[in-house]
């Protein structure tokens, strides 16, 4: 189903309505893509036909979608290096990060899938100068802005830390609690997570890696997160 359409840009419809309201750490996407679409579709599907509610439904259609793998090991690593399971009061973010857990939030940027010309959209054009994306930033992102005020919220990428910002700038959100810089945990950005943990010396790191300001990152995440815990003591 579409939403909006202007242009060769689409908004469809995926289930991607929940919100973790016991969330402390939002993770932060682009937009679903098109597999991550197809798969919470299928979750919503299989719980419904088991007897679910509407809303568990929707709650095991997000979780479809979430990390797993290689991709939460090094989440868990870069936030527990910066001192974020100090700060939750556990000995991992890992356990924030369990199977079925109510701690974490996935969402995107933009909540529901976004293609351009067909093809998953992938950052360009600039969400905020686009008037149908901005305006999802300004509406479904503002909401679970509003709902999860006392959370961590972690941006994967500078698109969404931007969309976190503008709303920040809006009064929405303490820009305190945006904990951007992280590199991306995929697998292809191994060696960016590699520099920021200090598995890797930056001079050994090729010149694309650009450790200087990953190590910048690092310092300034494990500023900001000490300044948390001192403004909560």
């Amino acid at each position: 189903m579409t939403l909006a359409k202007d242009g060769s840009l689409r908004v469809a419809y995926a289930p991607f309505d929940h919100v973790a309201r016991d969330a402390r750490i939002v993770v932060v996407g682009i937009t679903p893509g098109r597999v991550q679409a197809v798969n919470a579709f299928e979750a919503t599907r299989r719980a419904l036909a088991r007897g679910c509610s509407v809303p568990d439904a929707l709650a095991e259609a997000k979780l479809a979608g979430s990390f797993s793998g290689p991709l939460r090991a090094n989440l868990v690593a870069m936030l527990d290096a910066i001192g974020v399971a100090g700060h939750l009061a556990v000995s991992t973010t890992a356990e924030i990060f369990r199977p079925g857990s109510r701690e974490v939030h996935f969402t995107s940027a933009l909540r529901y899938p976004v293609f351009l010309s067909g093809k998953n959209y992938n950052g360009t054009p600039d969400m905020l100068a686009t008037p149908i994306l901005r305006q999802m930033v300004e509406t479904h992102l503002a909401e679970e802005v509003r709902m999860l005020p006392k959370a961590l919220w972690l941006p994967l990428g500078p698109r969404p830390e931007a969309a976190l910002r503008h709303l920040a700038g809006q009064g929405l959100l303490d820009k305190k609690r945006i904990l951007g810089g992280l590199p991306h945990p995929s697998g292809a950005n191994a060696e960016r997570v590699a520099v920021f943990l200090g598995r890797k010396a930056p001079e050994r790191a090729s010149r694309q890696t650009n450790a200087a300001k990953l190590l910048d990152a690092f310092r300034s995440l494990v500023g900001q997160i000490a300044a948390l815990e001192g403004a909560a003591v």
